[in-house]
């Protein structure tokens, strides 16, 4: 844990964020990172981003940067993304840090929607966009009953909402945002990753960090925490996949893979991670 606490008390201020803010939402993330799974709150602030293009990761990556980081961003899997192209761009005006495309030569990467198919390492910080921390929502509106059930544990109402999604459809159908239970005590919501990332949260070396700009909280999985997926005992955890499917530029069946329709009818996949594809292309050229 040392190492996570130095990353984080060595970050320097930034020209988007005063340094009141910085102060505050690093206290934030070091109780998060101090209560695995635990939803803190903190003063969010308005940022020069559009609505719902991710304030709350936004925020956290500003209050870490400093001009000795190298930042990746990411959009769907996708470094040319509009959102991950823009978010970019501000970061590295605001902070003096430099950019890369590259997983291993990062210090941090901002996502939405992916994390990277090219393991991260110790020492790295995964910064996660989250439009909707509360993993209890879909069964509980009452604000006050939520705050009961996560201070209590009492997880009943997830466990009948999985069920009922199993015997109406022979499956959990649950996608994005996948409830797990963090170190053994808090549910939380993976945000919009899909249940094909949840595994790699599991003991991960890295600190990945969840933040939530219009909910304003922050939530944290420190290195070497179990995540686990709530499903039954009889019922194994399932990501997603489509037999056959293969990217149609790297050969790739065993990645992330979205579909696109043909022109002449049909679909076809690509590896929604950009850069690992590329990779992998250069790679097997060079073979």
């Amino acid at each position: 844990m040392s190492t996570v606490r130095d990353l984080v008390a060595t970050r320097r201020d930034n020209a988007v964020m005063d340094a009141g803010a910085v102060r505050a939402i690093r206290r934030a993330i070091l109780t998060a990172i101090a209560v695995p799974g635990y939803q803190v709150p903190f003063g969010s602030r308005e940022m020069p981003v559009a609505r719902g293009w991710g304030s709350g990761g936004l925020q956290v990556t500003m209050a870490l940067v400093g001009s000795a980081d190298v930042v990746k961003v990411i959009d769907q899997g996708d470094d040319e993304g509009v959102n991950a192209v823009n978010l970019r761009r501000l970061i590295l005006r605001a902070s003096g840090a430099t950019e890369t495309d590259d997983v291993s030569e990062s210090t941090i990467v901002q996502t939405r929607h992916r994390i990277p198919e090219a393991g991260m390492v110790d020492g790295q910080i995964l910064v996660l966009q989250v439009p909707e921390p509360e993993p209890l929502r879909g069964v509980e509106r009452d604000t006050r009953e939520l705050e009961r059930m996560h201070a209590e544990a009492d997880y009943a109402k997830m466990w009948v909402s999985l069920y009922e999604d199993r015997v109406r459809n022979g499956m959990i159908t649950r996608t994005t945002g996948y409830p797990c239970v963090v170190a053994g005590r808090y549910v939380i919501s993976t945000t919009p990753i899909p249940r094909w990332d949840v595994p790699a949260l599991h003991r991960a070396p890295y600190l990945a960090l969840f933040g939530a700009g219009r909910a304003k909280r922050i939530y944290a999985i420190p290195p070497d925490t179990t995540v686990e997926p709530m499903t039954f005992e009889d019922v194994p955890f399932e990501v997603e996949f489509t037999p056959g499917a293969r990217c149609r530029h790297c050969g790739s069946d065993d990645s992330y893979l979205v579909s696109t329709p043909r022109e002449e009818g049909g679909e076809t996949w690509a590896c929604s991670d950009t850069s690992w594809c590329r990779a992998r292309r250069h790679q097997r050229g060079a073979q």
